[in-house]
């Protein structure tokens, strides 16, 4: 026991880390909730044996949250500054709590990705509902008006048995549907259009789900506000919801490995949201911008107060002082640590000039939001915090604040890609079933629980065509009434690439996000990051990350495409099993004009039907081989310049209308991406026998990348469009359904109807 080391002192503990043995450093981590090893308990000893003082309780748990993995990116920040920092710089304008990027010549676009994993693992409604709340305050502390959000979603099997569950897991249809519900319950009372995401199931999420989250904003230039204080004697004035309990030690928790026990010990991390207090809050705020009231805003999301406070003023190079007494409370009897740290939502800290700072309360008044002073920024680089006159936190923000960095062991990734040899089946009865598979097929129950058309500015919505709708490729928001430009929105990533080859599965990602933007006539502008691994501290999971990261710098390097903001998620583990590598890409485009995009459906018989790019047998984690239930095979390869020449030329045909219908070939290859193209549009007939040497089944279901399939009316200016790029005519818009050949054999043939229904059983047995 440690009561030993520890000394009242008025407000709060004094703990003496100075005499503790290496076992009692690890148990006050462990009772304190600090999730510190001994290296860093040391390390915080040794800064405080100089101060020649104990360290407060308060001041324990404040660098506790601002080392941990969440905050401080200990395991990834050495790999993310090697790698990924300076690609495309020169196009970055702001890289703080969310990215900046210019739009047009007044307005810049800001966007953030981020995890919120373990609290949705432990509480699924509550816990992506606050992930959409706290994504949307780290565009809204850039100064910029909130205008889309978009939800990359993982799960287990949904047909998993209950006797398979393992202890302390909830079931993940369980998970599925509560965090569907928090993630439209949230977005849709705050009015802000869900527009993009994606949604996968592998069996290796069943003990950690995903639930990874974005949000786009639009900011005038002259608007943007840093994540910083600019002078001494700026005021600190806390802004909306109160401060509870609730949230509290929420990035330490996420900082380790789940449990079976973790529900029991850690549902108080899991924060609870309030869109109703949260729209007001927005309003209020960027009307305080509009006035020019703000001189440096940040959110309080992970670390809460403790370290928003902390990181504002250290970004400035000032220091600060902080009265927690002033704090607005909704619990009785808080301890000032748990004021200090606790992750409560609907929270913003604004720096302020001394004489805005009635004009600024005013406003809040105004909007019924609760703003009080709670500090001030002061010369030198230290925090000093005091609750009802006691100081009881004085520490240097160099020490707390830049954290601590790790060069992890790195065991490269055993990876087998051994093809198998098998009889074809039948190919239209395994057409049906991958068109029926849970990462197929539609998405129609989810993305109808959300308001994707709020505020109007939704150009191209999630699903696409009349009387019956396909998914789109790629959002299209317009976020200026004057200006016909959109911004086009895609998120992608498939699991079971990485699980079997990481560089390459994260490769695809890239890929196929950038044939999504160019599908609907967007250039690629920027890319953000969501990277969910196990556990950093083993060496095959370090592993996997590298190889993803490198594949991630290899391919954007090439493209000059910048990551602008992301997020690293580690820990996703459960008593030793991670979840598969998961690099979720998020990728923006600019489409110059909305009224010149493409949509996947087919519009008019008799056009033809071309397939760009080319097809070979890279089956490897393919919705084919799963279908099959064969392991292995080769994960499709990419190249950045047939990326980059594909982008251009698609964007290019587009603009000029020489393409009427595109769609991008990636699960379920050709035949799914047909199918969809007819669902949401006219029927085709399609031949493969000339676009490879391969067997039919390769043919239909390879998932090679950098490949589209296009309807075009002037056969001419489309060959003079893409004559660098490898061009296969395959049929015609005709009829109403899907009729398939090769070699002069039909392989399949099938109705609009049967399609449909074979697309739409997965929602419709949600």
């Amino acid at each position: 026991m440690i009561e030993h080391l520890l000394k009242k002192d008025g407000y709060v503990y004094r703990i003496d880390l100075l005499n503790a043995s290496d076992e009692e450093l690890l148990e006050i981590s462990r009772k304190m909730g600090l999730a510190l090893n001994l290296y860093e308990m040391k390390k915080i000893a040794s800064y405080f044996e100089q101060k020649q003082r104990m360290p407060t309780d308060v001041e324990l748990q404040a660098i506790a949250h601002a080392w941990s993995e969440h905050c401080c990116y200990k395991s990834s920040k050495p790999l993310l500054r090697k790698y990924l920092y300076n690609i495309g710089k020169e196009k970055v304008i702001a890289r703080e709590d969310a990215g900046v990027v210019e739009f047009d010549s007044r307005h810049y676009y800001v966007a953030a990705l981020e995890s919120h994993n373990h609290p949705s693992a432990i509480e699924p409604y509550g816990g992506a509902a606050t992930g959409i709340g706290g994504i949307i305050r780290d565009v809204l502390c850039m100064g910029a008006k909130p205008i889309a959000l978009i939800d990359p979603l993982f799960f287990g099997d949904l047909d998993m048995s209950y006797d398979e569950l393992p202890e302390g897991i909830k079931h993940p249809r369980y998970l599925f549907k509560r965090v569907v519900e928090g993630i439209r319950d949230y977005g849709n009372r705050v009015g802000i259009p869900t527009v993009a995401g994606i949604v996968y199931f592998h069996p290796r999420y069943t003990q950690n789900c995903l639930v990874n989250v974005g949000c786009i904003g639009i900011v005038e230039k002259e608007k943007m506000v840093r994540s910083r204080v600019k002078n001494a004697g700026e005021v600190y004035i806390y802004a909306g919801g109160k401060t509870g309990r609730d949230g509290i030690h929420g990035v330490t928790f996420a900082s380790e490995e789940l449990r079976k026990e973790s529900e029991e010990e850690s549902m108080t991390a899991v924060q609870l949201g309030d869109p109703i207090t949260k729209e007001p809050l927005i309003h209020a705020v960027l009307e305080c911008n509009e006035r020019g009231l703000i001189e440096g805003m940040k959110d309080m999301g992970g670390g809460g107060l403790s370290c928003a406070a902390s990181e504002m003023a250290y970004a400035g190079g000032l220091g600060a002082e902080i009265w927690l007494d002033k704090v607005p409370l909704r619990e009785e009897n808080m301890q000032p640590w748990e004021i200090w740290i606790s992750e409560s939502q609907e929270r913003m800290l604004l720096s302020v000039k001394p004489e805005n700072v009635e004009k600024v309360l005013e406003i809040f008044d105004s909007w019924d939001v609760e703003a009080v002073v709670i500090g001030k920024i002061v010369e030198g680089g230290r925090i000093r915090v005091y609750y009802k006159g006691q100081l009881v936190e004085d520490v240097d923000l160099a020490f707390r604040v830049a954290g601590i960095e790790y060069m992890r062991t790195v065991k490269n990734p055993l990876i087998k890609e051994i093809e198998a040899n098998f009889e074809m089946p039948d190919l239209e009865e395994m057409f049906l079933k991958i068109l029926a598979s849970p990462n197929v097929a539609s998405r129609e129950w989810v993305i109808r629980q959300y308001d994707h058309e709020v505020k109007g500015g939704t150009i191209l919505k999630p699903l696409h065509g009349f009387p019956y709708s396909s998914h789109a490729d790629a959002a299209i928001i317009k976020p200026l009434g004057q200006s016909f430009k959109g911004l086009a929105i895609t998120t992608d990533v498939n699991p079971y690439y990485t699980s079997i080859n990481p560089y390459w599965g994260t490769a695809s990602a890239i890929d196929e996000a950038i044939r999504n933007l160019a599908s609907v006539g967007a250039r690629a502008s920027s890319f953000l990051d969501c990277l969910n691994f196990g556990n950093p501290e083993k060496p095959e999971r370090m592993g996997e990350f590298h190889e993803s990261v490198k594949a991630l710098h290899d391919f954007a390097s090439r493209l000059n495409i910048p990551f602008i903001s992301g997020n690293v998620s580690f820990y996703n583990e459960w008593h030793g099993m991670a979840i598969p590598p998961t690099p979720t890409i998020m990728a923006i485009g600019i489409v110059e004009d909305v009224r010149k995009i493409a949509t996947p459906g087919f519009k008019k018989d008799g056009n033809e039907i071309y397939l760009i790019g080319e097809t070979k047998r890279e089956m490897g984690g393919s919705e084919y081989y799963r279908a099959m239930k064969i392991n292995g095979g080769v994960v499709p390869r990419s190249d950045a310049e047939a990326i980059k020449k594909g982008m251009e030329a698609m964007v290019k045909a587009i603009e000029n209308g020489v393409i009427k219908a595109a769609h991008d070939v990636s699960n379920g290859g050709i035949a799914v991406a047909i199918a969809e193209m007819v669902i949401a549009g006219k029927g085709a007939r399609i031949d493969l026998s000339n676009i490879a040497n391969l067997r039919s089944d390769f043919k239909l279901f390879s998932e090679s990348n950098t490949r589209w399939i296009v309807e075009v009316e002037n056969e001419e200016e489309f060959r003079h469009a893409f004559q660098e790029l490898p061009l296969y005519k395959i049929g015609n818009v005709e009829g109403d359904g899907v009729v398939i050949y090769d070699n002069g054999k039909k392989l399949i043939d099938l109705s609009k109807d049967d399609v449909r229904e074979a697309w739409e059983s997965f929602s419709h047995s949600l």
